[in-house]
């Protein structure tokens, strides 16, 4: 064994018990995440981690265990795409722009948790989003497009550099005939919408929701309903986008009015459009991507911040896509 591989150990202290607890993670879950990942072997004694190993694994699990500093030393629960998006930087080396991910905390959920982006293409989206008025955002299900949309158009409410959010999605099932469901238009065109109400309601708690629907400062519609506006001093979400048509597409772009923004979100995986009809969405990342002033980003599957399976799923359906 070379010098380099001698087997060493290393402590690093933690500031508190809930800081130690959102690093080792249920069940010592996390812990074992780590020592999967670097090799090294990982013990939790009070507020100290001790690391043992060769000196190669000790340097890359204390690494590891440092830039997620700003996760776990907030008491926040340290995930699996943590793990890997942080592992990643480490490799292709990126630390330093992984760190910064730390300083963009978008805010806190009901439930206490700090929202902020998980990986460097998040981060890159959120950069498109703050500083272009329209952005593309393509991706698989559970990147996260339309959450952090939805987290900064709260945001920007909060700070009142808007005056409101209009939330839209087509309604490929009903065909954007929404007649024959029953209620008002809100209710017709609630189940199409209830991811974003999820996001809202993760926000700003059910009640403050309510209240900015009740004012008209949050609205909601189908896409049929758009045509004829003008959109000014508002945070515009386009969600499920790939079901666009090219007119519907065309249609809700040029809503766009004086000091506000548009993000479009789809999945091109998941067209539901009828055989052979164009998605909007496809047309128009393809006319526009050398538009000035318009930014289109692309999350993969590295990128899926639910349930660690979904990232299985996606991937597995990508591979038969391509072997067919």
């Amino acid at each position: 064994m070379s010098e380099a591989e001698t087997s060493v150990r290393f402590a690093i202290d933690l500031p508190d018990s809930d800081a130690a607890i959102a690093l080792a993670g249920a069940g010592l879950s996390t812990l074992h995440r780590l020592e999967a990942l670097t090799g090294a072997s990982i013990v939790l004694r009070g507020l100290k981690l001790e690391l043992s190993g060769l000196s190669s694994q000790i340097e890359r699990a204390a690494a590891l265990v440092e830039l997620m500093r700003p996760v776990w030393g907030e008491g926040q629960a340290v995930s699996d795409v943590d793990l890997k998006a942080a592992l990643s930087s480490i490799d292709t080396g990126r630390t330093g722009d992984y760190a910064s991910l730390g300083d963009h905390v978008l805010a806190r959920s009901q439930r206490g948790n700090l929202l902020r982006p998980r990986t460097l293409r998040q981060k890159a989206y959120l950069d498109a989003m703050e500083s272009h008025d329209l952005t593309f955002s393509l991706g698989p299900a559970g990147t996260g497009k339309t959450f952090l949309a939805t987290v900064l158009a709260v945001r920007m409410l909060s700070e009142r550099k808007i005056e409101r959010i209009v939330l839209t999605r087509p309604a490929v099932e009903a065909g954007e005939r929404l007649g024959f469901l029953p209620g008002d238009l809100q209710q017709k065109v609630d189940p199409y919408l209830r991811p974003l109400y999820d996001a809202l309601h993760s926000l700003l708690g059910l009640e403050k929701t309510s209240t900015l629907f009740e004012k008209g400062i949050i609205e909601v519609a189908p896409l049929a309903y758009m045509r004829g506006r003008t959109l000014e001093d508002a945070f515009v979400i386009l969600d499920e986008a790939q079901n666009t048509t090219s007119a519907q597409m065309r249609m809700v772009l040029t809503r766009l009015g004086e000091r506000s923004r548009m993000v479009v979100t789809g999945d091109i995986t998941q067209i539901d459009l009828p055989l052979g009809q164009i998605s909007g969405l496809v047309e128009a990342v393809e006319v526009l991507k050398t538009v000035k002033g318009i930014a289109i980003c692309k999350l993969t599957s590295a990128d899926i911040v639910r349930h660690q399976l979904v990232q299985r799923v996606v991937d597995a359906y990508a591979r038969k896509e391509k072997s067919s």
